[in-house]
């Protein structure tokens, strides 16, 4: 996993894995965007400068081994991010996480840049499970969950960290074999 991918999800989408020209565009969302993204990000108020955002790109890039994260483009701009993260090769399990812009909410491109990842988790990485964490709150990312046919499985207590305190986390989770069969009917 340690190579650059690059996906084209449709005529309009395409995740390439993050670099450090990436930066700037990512920044100028999280800037811009702080109340909206920072309701469920806990990085958001961290991110005071570019200078955040480069070490916290140089770390993605250094954990490609484990991790995936990828930039999400829409009709050839930088819109958000989504990965793969603590990719547990052993027992074939890992995490899917996205943010976007509040802009380019209601078009499908979460949903549709979750799913390229999901195949790859489950073709290429060899992936059994698949887990997805979103606050109570958070209904548009719980939304996505279900959509892609996440279960949920339960409640963390007090699991994320943020500006405002803990906060509780509900966590979902995929099956390869719940995959393939909500696959099939399509094909």
């Amino acid at each position: 996993m340690t190579q650059d991918k690059l996906f084209t999800v449709d005529s309009n989408i395409v995740l390439k894995s993050t670099c450090l020209e990436d930066c700037l565009s990512i920044f100028n969302i999280i800037d811009k965007q702080r109340g909206y993204l920072g309701q469920w990000l806990p990085f958001v108020g961290a991110t005071q400068d570019l200078s955040d955002t480069e070490l916290a790109v140089r770390d993605m890039i250094e954990n490609r081994g484990s991790n995936l994260t990828c930039s999400i483009f829409f009709q050839n701009s930088f819109v958000g991010l989504v990965g793969l993260k603590d990719c547990d090769f052993i027992n074939k399990k890992t995490e899917i996480g996205y943010w976007l812009s509040e802009e380019q909410q209601h078009k499908g491109i979460v949903t549709k840049s979750c799913r390229a990842l999901i195949n790859y988790a489950f073709n290429e990485l060899d992936m059994y499970r698949i887990q997805l964490q979103a606050a109570p709150g958070n209904t548009k990312s719980q939304a996505v969950a279900r959509r892609l046919g996440f279960i949920q499985e339960g409640r963390l207590r007090a699991a994320e960290l943020h500006e405002r305190g803990f906060v509780d986390l509900i966590i979902f989770s995929l099956l390869r074999p719940e995959w393939e069969k909500q696959h099939e009917k399509f094909e």
